[in-house]
Parts: structure tokens; C-alpha cells; sequence
């Protein structure tokens, strides 16, 4: 039998029911092929700051560095300020373990109410600069004669570039063969020309991908009027996160949306993270939806070489969203966590 430690951090809000949920699912994927998932559960979470002042111990990088991979639910509570939250837990785990590909998988889910439900084809992977660029801790607020002012720092490195862009085209390769890189270099004068140099460069190095850049407005726009242009979309770690979440709500739900942030020469634990929120409104009342999660897991389980057991829980998702009776509220319907988790389950025991 082969075993994965995993790190489950239930976090906060929806977390700590659609976490256990994804739990439930992927262990029952995983005996499928002799495959033990070990779970580690953490309790860091805005919970956890309140009690001791930070999101997670001191030695807490430590501990996450012995895993095999980390599983997160949902992180953020309405008193601790999202920039504390993040930047105590989420960003440290990342920049710690150099997971600087963000990969965020969109696509049109059978039975969902969608924007684009109606278009040929909508299946694009983001891929999101994930350690440098817009989100960097460089800069600060001043107090000036003419009032306060807040400088932040954009930082982009040749390095950083250079290995987002090349995991993204060697990614388009092995899908549809088509790439668009999100820039701005029209209005950013000096980080989004040199994006659009590197990415010339890495380009020259894959001539099988068909590839063009965009500005970044005009790309977000294109989600909308030509989603069937869209196969991997490449950009900064601001582009990235904003043109995701747009893709995530076109595709349904930010119920359904996984991310994974990676590092893809597996020398570090990559970590799996949906990209909806702690949802404190519903929190407890167990109609959050647990597909998002579970389709983390399906990407935690193929990153860990088990590209079968995945297929099966991505198999399953798409069974159980064709039921108009599976649906949680936030697709218009009226199931449970529980049941659309026992669904889950059932669809992978008759597989």
C-alpha cells in the first residue's frame, strides 16, 4: 500500500465542514488503488489568532515540511482582517515552500447554471505567478507635508517569470496547445514589458504552442464574449487571482472552483485550497457545497501520482452535479453537504 502524509487544515467557516466532507471522498478514492491518505489535522485558523496571536505556531513551517502535501479549507473570520489572515498563514506556507504556480482549473460542471452554459466549450487552466509580482511585502505609508501616502512595490524577477511561464506552456502543450498571457504593458511601464519580454523568450522555446498576449481588461472581457478561445492562460500573481475568480463565477459557482499551489519540482508540499471563502453566513448550517474541495482533492491526488484515483473523483463530481437534486444553494438547490457528499461517495463505489 502506498501512504501520503497529508496536513489538513479545516481553517475556519465552511472549512470545517467541506473539508471532512473532501476527507470522506478521497479516502474512499484512494483504497480504490491501494492508496492510504495518513491525515495530520492542524487547527490554525483566525480561531486558532485569537487564542495566541498568530495564525499558526512558530514552528508551524517546520511541522507543514514533513507532509507530503497540505489540504486547506477555508481561511477568514469577519474580526481578524483579511490581510493579517493571509498574510499570517496562506502567503508564508507558499513563499516557504516556493509554490509559485497557482493553478486554477475552470470549466463548465454538467447541470450547472452557467453564463457561458450555452457556448461550445469552456475549459481553460489559469495558471498564477504565485510568490513575486503585485503581492509583495515591499514598500509601506508614510506621513508627508502633503498628506499620507501607501507606496507598494510590484517585484518581478527573470527567475520568477521565466519558471511561471515555462510550467504554463509546457501545461498548454499537453492540453489544447494554445496559450494567452495577460499583460498591461499599455499602462505599466516598466514590470509588464519585461512579463511580455520573458514571455516572448520562454515562447521561442516551446514553437508548438500557439500563443499571443493580452491586456488584461481585454482578456477578462473575453472570458465573457469568446469562451471557447480560452485553453491556459498565463499570468502575474494579481492578473492571475482576479482573472480566476471571474473565471470560477462564469462557470457556475465559486462553490466548485479548486485551486493548487504548487511546486511543481516536488521538493516542498504543495497545497490545495479552494477558492471560495469561509462563507461565516452559512457557516454550521451544512448546506455549504464541498465540490470545490473535492475537486482540490482530485488535483492533490494527481499531483501525488495518482492520476487514476482523480480521474475517478472527477468522474463522480460530474455525476453528481448532472442531479438536479444535488444541488447545494448556491446552484439553485436545496441538497446538504451531507448528501451531495454521500452522493459522491456512492457514485465511487459503483465505479
Amino acid at each position: 500500500m502506498i501512504g501520503h502524509r497529508i496536513a489538513a487544515i479545516p481553517g475556519d467557516g465552511i472549512g470545517r465542514e467541506v473539508l471532512p466532507a473532501a476527507q470522506r471522498v478521497l479516502d474512499a478514492a484512494a483504497s480504490r488503488y491501494d492508496v492510504r491518505l495518513s491525515w495530520e489535522e492542524l487547527p490554525w485558523s483566525c480561531a486558532w489568532y485569537a487564542e495566541h496571536g498568530a495564525m499558526m505556531p512558530a514552528d508551524g513551517i517546520d511541522r507543514l515540511r514533513e507532509t507530503d502535501a497540505i489540504f486547506v479549507g477555508a481561511i477568514g473570520h469577519p474580526r481578524v482582517p483579511d490581510h493579517v489572515s493571509l498574510w499570517g498563514l496562506l502567503i508564508p506556507i507558499r513563499r516557504a515552500f516556493d509554490q509559485y504556480v497557482n493553478l486554477r482549473p475552470a470549466r463548465l460542471l454538467p447541470g450547472l447554471a452557467s453564463p457561458l452554459r450555452d457556448c461550445g466549450r469552456f475549459d481553460v487552466a489559469i495558471v498564477r505567478e504565485n510568490t513575486e509580482g503585485e503581492y509583495s511585502d515591499v514598500g509601506g505609508r508614510f506621513a508627508t507635508p502633503a498628506g499620507d501616502v501607501a507606496v507598494q512595490e510590484s517585484i518581478f524577477t527573470r527567475r520568477g517569470c521565466e519558471r511561471v511561464l515555462r510550467y504554463a506552456f509546457a501545461l498548454a502543450r499537453s492540453r489544447g496547445g494554445r496559450l494567452i498571457s495577460a499583460t498591461k504593458s499599455n499602462g505599466i511601464m516598466h514590470t509588464m514589458p519585461f512579463w511580455d519580454e520573458v514571455t516572448a523568450e520562454v515562447a521561442a522555446e516551446h514553437p508548438d504552442v500557439e500563443w499571443r498576449r493580452m491586456h488584461v481588461d481585454a482578456l477578462a472581457a473575453r472570458f465573457i464574449t469568446d469562451p471557447e478561445d480560452l485553453d491556459v492562460v498565463v499570468g502575474s500573481n494579481l492578473f492571475g487571482d482576479i482573472l480566476s475568480d471571474l473565471a470560477a463565477a462564469v462557470s457556475g459557482s465559486l462553490g466548485v472552483a479548486p485551486s493548487a499551489n504548487l511546486d511543481p519540482t516536488r521538493e516542498n508540499p504543495s497545497m490545495f485550497e479552494p477558492v471560495h471563502g469561509s462563507a461565516p453566513d452559512i457557516a454550521g448550517r451544512g448546506v455549504a457545497n464541498p465540490i470545490a474541495q473535492v475537486w482540490c482533492g482530485a488535483m492533490m491526488l494527481e499531483h501525488l501520482g495518482h492520476p487514476e484515483a482523480a480521474a475517478d473523483v472527477l468522474a463522480a463530481i460530474e455525476t453528481v452535479t448532472a442531479d438536479p437534486v444535488l444541488r447545494t444553494r448556491d446552484l439553485g438547490g436545496k441538497a446538504t453537504t451531507k448528501d451531495v457528499t454521500s452522493a459522491l461517495v456512492d457514485v465511487l463505489a459503483k465505479a
